[in-house]
């Protein structure tokens, strides 16, 4: 008998699970089987897997879980690579400031934990889960060991498996979602693409036909990857394959589509909004992942210090006027409008928001799809919901003059309203709206302020060092040598946990404008958006490279980051 099997066995008599007859039983079968005595005894039905478990955690002092009920959160399960996590069958449960709580099933191993502790340079604890348990975890969250786009796609690309390329027959029958067994490659395929792509978490997912090749791409914090790519000859079926998903015709390549698509990933939900766009070689689809749990966010979670998050509490809590939220595509805006609605939206207030397209469902708040199909644009719906006596209005984007004016009378009759604009700092969106044709005296008497945004990439916790910023990057960045020595600039080295970039997730960098009386002086006068910007200054309006650099000495981003996200930003 293994002496691990003897050591069990006596814990097992020890408590009363076992009796000697029983054991005598279980020995005789295990030489008939070649298997444990351990294993004999659950096979058996004298003890159950469970059991076994119990025993040892309490043998060792350690927790016992159950997993079946259990929901990982997402930062924690990131915490540990999926090859890891398979390699030594563990699964992390919780995390509290620097130590990662682990579910293993064999108190005995304790090399797992020690090897834990090295590879992710954090301090590991143990409990104790089945298992059973821990196996089913695992598929759940990470999928099963060989389950890999690298794998499938090695195995398609030696034969090992076929799959059906579209026929001019099966495109024309659009309603047709039946798949074959041949099929089953590509809708694995693409269901293997979707989950690494939130393993990595990936925003964006890129499947880019070019001439001899089809191009696979992860948004991740902002910078596109590329991944390994499927043979060109997948390239009609994996496009058919999403397109069916997403509810799109198929039969039709020559326009483009919009779409959504909903796929269970790793225990959750997950939400894609799709679109198609011909090409010279094919169809290119991008795939945008909405995470709901952005919606969650607070002020505090998006970037802002205390201070800022202090006069955004103050300007979303004004009873009528407008705020924008102006910056690029891709710099948060939308996740900053919610996060402000979340924050004031209460029972006592009626909140309507008229969007192109609604990205996320929010409880208890009324909602309307833009469909210029139907002529329901932004103009047309503003026009209806002022009839619905809401408190707060939000505008997904102020396109043209039409939708401007109605904004604009509706925050001077007494609606708070929140929109977007596209300009590349704050006071420059006060001469946009004047340049669509709006009069100066109605956007002096109507915008409270104006904020810019952008989004920078946080240093990764994990693998930070100390970093002494260039000749150069002091001198961009208006840093004083005697501010370097009260504070520590991290740089990250890069590590598994952040794929070797430095970095991981991203926060906001932001520019608030808060109109006074001169500055709404200075816009009946039409003065250019120079003019704002020097008086918004002497105001105490921080740019977005001074809060970027405020950042910095706060440890959370890297000289680089905000040098390269505020190109042409003057102090």
């Amino acid at each position: 008998m293994p002496a691990q099997d003897e050591f069990v066995i006596e814990i097992l008599r020890d408590v009363g699970l076992v009796t000697l007859d029983q054991i005598h039983q279980a020995e005789q079968k295990a030489e008939e089987e070649k298997i444990g005595q351990v294993e004999a005894l659950i096979k058996l039905g004298f003890i159950t897997e469970r059991d076994v478990t119990k025993a040892l955690a309490n043998q060792f002092g350690l927790e016992m879980i159950s997993l079946t009920d259990y929901r990982v959160p997402d930062d924690v399960l990131q915490c540990i690579p999926r090859h890891i996590a398979h390699r030594y069958k563990v699964l992390p449960v919780y995390k509290h400031d620097s130590t990662l709580t682990v579910a293993i099933s064999d108190p005995l191993d304790v090399d797992t934990v020690d090897s834990l502790r090295y590879i992710l340079k954090m301090n590991v604890e143990a409990v104790v889960a089945t298992k059973s348990e821990i196996e089913v975890a695992l598929s759940r969250y990470y999928g099963t060991a060989d389950e890999t786009v690298e794998k499938m796609l090695h195995d398609i690309t030696e034969g090992e498996v076929q799959v059906n390329l579209p026929t001019r027959a099966t495109e024309t029958q659009i309603e047709d979602t039946t798949t074959t067994e041949a099929d089953a490659p590509i809708i694995k395929l693409v269901g293997l693409i979707i989950m690494e792509a939130y393993r990595n978490r990936a925003s964006d997912i890129h499947i880019e036909p070019l001439e001899k090749r089809l191009r696979v791409r992860y948004r991740i914090d902002g910078v596109l990857h590329e991944v390994d790519n499927p043979p060109k000859r997948l390239q009609p079926a994996i496009i058919s394959r999403l397109k069916i998903m997403a509810n799109m015709s198929i039969a039709e390549k020559r326009v483009p589509q919009d779409g959504r698509i909903q796929i269970p990933v790793m225990g959750k939900t997950l939400d894609l909004r799709v679109s198609s766009l011909p090409t010279n070689h094919g169809e290119s689809i991008v795939m945008r992942i909405l995470d709901k749990s952005s919606l969650l966010l607070g002020l505090g979670d998006l970037g802002f210090f205390s201070d800022d998050q202090e006069k955004m509490e103050r300007l979303i809590s004004l009873p009528d006027g407008i705020f924008l939220v102006t910056g690029p595509t891709g710099s948060g805006k939308t996740t900053t409008l919610y996060a402000c609605l979340n924050a004031i939206n209460k029972p006592d207030r009626k909140i309507i928001t008229v969007e192109d397209p609604v990205e996320y469902q929010l409880s208890g708040i009324n909602q309307v799809q833009v469909n210029p199909e139907i002529n329901l644009t932004f103009a047309a719906a503003l026009r209806s919901i002022l009839r619905q006596a809401p408190n707060i209005i939000m505008i997904g984007e102020i396109r043209d003059l039409e939708t401007a004016n109605i904004a604009i009378q509706a925050s001077l009759t007494g609606h708070l309203v929140f929109s977007t604009l596209h300009t590349n700092d704050a006071p420059s969106a006060v001469t946009r709206l004047i340049d669509m044709g709006v009069k100066p005296f109605l956007v002096a008497s109507s915008v409270r302020a104006i904020m810019a945004q952008r989004l920078v990439r946080r240093v990764c916790k994990q693998c930070r060092e100390p970093y002494t910023p260039t000749e150069y990057e002091m001198r961009v960045l208006n840093l004083k040598p005697e501010e370097l020595t009260k504070t520590t600039i991290y740089k990250g080295r890069g590590c598994p946990e952040c794929n070797r970039t430095g970095y991981r997730g991203r926060c906001g960098i932001y520019e608030i404008f808060v109109l006074d009386d001169d500055v709404r002086q200075l816009i009946y006068e039409r003065v250019p958006a120079n003019v704002l910007r020097a008086r918004a200054r002497e105001l105490g309006m921080r740019t977005l490279r001074e809060d970027g650099v405020r950042k910095i000495l706060a440890g959370i981003t890297t000289p680089e980051e905000v040098i390269s996200i505020t190109v042409g930003d003057e102090n």
